[in-house]
């Protein structure tokens, strides 16, 4: 069995925590060889969900949101030995009861562009991004 939690980001083990982005596929759009920036990603997250299976981290939710109108889910990784278990709809669960007056706001990694509608999510036809210049 799994437990879900509400974590602070700069408590995460670094290490840790690029292990379960590379077990998910994640690390492939992120800069998980970039230590000392992927330190600053989880500090600068405001909301944190993970999921731990007798102490292994399997799943997080890492999430920037002003509580009251807008929730921007950046990353949504279940290590893909607990996909289909109900691991990812339980970070999204716990997400929006985080901040539940907020819209819950997302960018699909390609392989997860089905996923989405099956947990509720509908597809919005105007975002649009800027990439950074050290994007991955």
């Amino acid at each position: 069995m799994w437990t879900c939690e509400q974590v602070v980001g700069a408590s995460l083990n670094v290490k840790e925590t690029i292990g379960l982005y590379r077990a998910s596929t994640l690390a492939e759009r992120r800069p998980v060889d970039d230590e000392e920036r992927f330190t600053k990603m989880l500090a600068g997250a405001n909301l944190i969900i993970t999921v731990r299976a007798e102490n292994r981290l399997i799943g997080i939710a890492r999430s920037i949101t002003d509580g009251a109108y807008a929730t921007y889910l950046s990353d949504l990784a279940v290590d893909s030995e607990f996909q289909g278990q109900g691991v990812g709809r339980a970070l999204i669960q716990a997400t929006r009861e985080a901040a539940p007056q907020a819209r819950l706001i997302l960018l699909a990694a390609p392989a997860a562009v089905d996923y989405y509608p099956h947990v509720g999510f509908t597809q919005h036809d105007s975002a649009w991004t800027i990439k950074g210049p050290a994007t991955v």
